[in-house]
């Protein structure tokens, strides 16, 4: 693979040994999503995983987008 950057190497590759996360699947509505946790309660969408198409046109379901989810029940 060939990569031609104007980038300094360390710049391009910085953070490709650590790990993502932690991770948390919310369902809301007919969506279930996987949500990175900011703050209690409050979340930024990493992705959609089950949801109807015409959600994925939604602004409001957009990757980095921040949401509001319940506390998940004990």
């Amino acid at each position: 693979m060939t990569l031609y950057t104007s980038m300094p190497l360390e710049l391009v590759l910085s953070g490709m040994n650590e790990q993502p996360g932690p991770f948390v699947d919310i369902v809301i509505g007919d969506i279930k999503m996987q949500v990175e946790p900011v703050s209690p309660g409050i979340g930024k969408i990493i992705r959609l995983l089950e949801c109807p198409l015409n959600a994925y046109l939604n602004p409001q379901y957009t990757p980095g987008t921040m949401i509001a989810y319940p506390a998940p029940q004990a």
